[in-house]
């Protein structure tokens, strides 16, 4: 009767308090250099060191820039973030992927390709995006820099249980039609608020036939739906994945892991809270049009009638109007990368579009790897020759223009199409214009210098 969700909170669950949150074991502690500060200095000032150093993993990715990393970071505010974060784990006895170690990248990339993030994990990090891992098969979420200290300090966390909540997404996805368009479409769906409250198990034939990038992708964006977190039951995909990975169990430890492994699934009577059924079909690839990501429409639909001052706001700074169609609109910056589409899947499929083909005149494109180890498949696979020839450049792994934390702003006015998760005002720099799509869209606004239907050039 019991969900996965279930399943794996029964088994971490330390203690409950009466009328109170659940006293709750967490697996791995993820820091990256902007909410671990505090967290760090609140442990120092008690005295105290961390109960399970071995757990936890420290890089910098929000702040790090996209280019020259062999040279001292130029922002002051980013360059202290940066070194703050190498001083305390120095001092507190954590590992720690720095800028230019192999290991470095965007802490929601290196997790699971280095085999750290596991099914039946709990998996806490200072930063929302933390679902990302739940493709794993592991319950991860995001946490405030006071609830980092406690994992630091305790490897548990106080936490309300959230209701469970099961999307299914039946049939085949069409041409063109990527996990990222599934996350755009089911938010366009439910809303930004659809799922407040609860954690979400994605299911049925078409969550099932995604690569683990692409699971990645749409776990990334379940924050994006309100929820606490979403995740996919572990398979013979995800074993497959994770098997030879550096932090990866080996010899007997793998078959050991793996036996436990094949038993995380909902069971078959298992009740949830809240069941929302999709079909795979009625999904084309997708594009955002106001300024949250469930403001998104089919590429061949219009601008839906704005249904309240929210709505109207958004179409102003957007500068957009309802009824118009997205394809077409001048594009001035395209940006592929973030933890929500920053892995060699991304890059092929932009390659694929890019190839034989010449970057527009008048766009700027940021093509950003999510870590070293991409930034490595990218040159042996051959796709920046391919991508070099289209007049493209790889920058170095991080956040970069995801967020305006780093060089990589989008100047104000400019309409960006991004493959990023957010596109709040503001989110890529003030005043910038974001529209939120695949990297096969951002690949074909790219080399048409329009928004277009990337199908068209498939």
């Amino acid at each position: 009767m019991n969900t996965l969700f279930d399943k794996i909170w029964d088994q971490h669950v330390v203690q409950i308090v009466d009328d109170g949150p659940t006293q709750l074991y967490i697996d791995r502690l993820y820091c990256h250099e902007v909410t671990s500060p505090q967290a760090f200095e609140g442990m120092r000032s008690r005295g105290l060191k961390p109960f399970r150093p071995k757990q936890i993993f420290c890089m910098p990715d929000h702040n790090t820039p996209t280019h020259d990393q062999d040279k001292p970071i130029e922002d002051p505010v980013s360059r202290k973030q940066v070194d703050t974060l190498a001083r305390n784990a120095e001092e507190f006895g954590l590992t720690h992927f720095g800028m230019l170690h192999e290991n470095n990248g965007i802490i929601h990339v290196v997790g699971p390709e280095q085999g750290l993030s596991l099914p039946g994990m709990t998996i806490v990090c200072g930063d929302s995006h933390t679902s990302t891992h739940g493709a794993m098969g592991a319950v991860a979420f995001g946490i405030g820099t006071s609830e980092v200290e406690m994992v630091m300090a305790s490897q548990c966390i106080l936490q309300a249980k959230p209701k469970s909540m099961r999307i299914t997404v039946n049939g085949t996805l069409g041409k063109g039609v990527t996990a990222k368009d599934l996350a755009l479409y089911i938010m366009s769906r439910i809303t930004t608020s659809g799922a407040t409250g609860y954690f979400v198990e994605y299911a049925g034939e078409a969550v099932r036939n995604l690569s683990m990038e692409g699971r990645l992708t749409l776990c990334n964006l379940s924050i994006e739906m309100g929820a606490r977190g979403g995740f996919i039951a572990p398979d013979e995909k995800t074993f497959e994945y994770i098997k030879g990975r550096p932090y990866a169990p080996k010899g007997e430890e793998w078959d050991k892991a793996l036996a436990y492994w094949r038993t995380l699934r909902s069971d078959d009577d298992a009740v949830f809270d809240k069941e929302v059924l999709f079909d795979a079909a009625d999904i084309e690839p997708m594009i955002t049009y106001g300024t949250n990501p469930g403001m998104g429409i089919g590429i061949s639909a219009t601008i839906p009638e704005p249904q309240n001052q929210s709505d109207e706001k958004a179409l102003q700074y957007m500068g957009f109007k309802a009824g118009e169609k997205m394809t077409g609109k001048k594009v001035d910056y395209v940006f592929l990368g973030a933890c929500t589409n920053g892995r060699i899947e991304d890059f092929r499929a932009f390659a694929g579009i890019a190839r034989g083909r010449q970057k527009a005149e008048g766009v700027v494109a940021w093509l950003v790897p999510g870590s070293w180890k991409v930034y490595e498949q990218i040159c042996n696979e051959g796709l920046d020759k391919v991508l070099e020839e289209a007049g493209f450049e790889i920058r170095q792994p991080g956040c970069s223009a995801c967020l305006a934390m780093n060089d990589d702003k989008i100047p104000a006015g400019k309409l960006s199409v991004s493959t990023s998760n957010r596109n709040f005002e503001g989110r890529q720099g003030p005043g910038a214009r974001t529209c939120l799509a695949s990297p096969l869209m951002a690949a074909a606004a790219a080399v048409t210098g329009v928004i277009t239907d990337p199908r068209e050039l498939l």
